[in-house]
């Protein structure tokens, strides 16, 4: 799997309890006046902790981009689906603050992930993208070795629109050509 460096000057890290209010100030940015999730109101510090904590409970990375001590963007993975068959799938999540659009924020974020799915023995991963608009999104996904699976029209109601989500996917390691080394959820 090939990935870019991140930017010059951005750090991508794990995040730590020091980061759970520009976090919480990212997502709640996208929330508030994105379409990236369907989620319409902002989880507080306290539910972005939480939800953080489980991620780590379950093994799985959270991860921050920061430049210069500030938090640029976060992106994450988790099961797309709990049942057990599906514990080789992951879904990632990835938000950046707008005045770090375009800089390569995300792009870093998004291959840090993959080399950690990797690492981890997982075979594939998901991009369930809100907003079929989201061409920021889509080409980043596709950049990085995602492609189009899926759309589903018509499936949130945000901004007084009806939104689509576009689904990509990438195998990881041997993807679905050789079984996978067990790992129970």
């Amino acid at each position: 799997m090939t990935t870019t460096a991140p930017a010059a000057g951005l750090l991508v890290r794990p995040v730590t309890a020091a980061d759970v209010p520009a976090v919480t100030a990212v997502y709640t940015e996208a929330v508030l006046n994105g379409t990236a999730t369907f989620e319409l109101t902002p989880p507080d510090e306290t539910e972005m902790a939480a939800r953080i904590a489980h991620v780590g409970e379950l093994g799985f990375p959270w991860l921050v981009a920061e430049e210069a001590g500030r938090i640029l963007g976060y992106a994450y993975f988790n099961w797309y689906r709990t049942r057990p068959a599906y514990r080789f799938l992951v879904e990632d999540s990835i938000y950046v603050d707008p005045a770090a659009h375009g800089r390569g924020v995300g792009r870093a974020l998004l291959a840090a992930l993959l080399e950690r799915a990797h690492a981890l023995g997982l075979r594939q991963m998901i991009a369930v993208i809100g907003d079929g608009a989201n061409a920021a999104s889509i080409g980043l996904h596709a950049a990085l070795g995602f492609h189009h699976i899926g759309r589903i029209e018509a499936s949130g109601w945000k901004h007084g629109r009806w939104l689509d989500t576009v689904l990509m996917q990438i195998a990881l390691g041997d993807g679905g050509a050789t079984p996978p080394v067990d790992r129970t959820p």
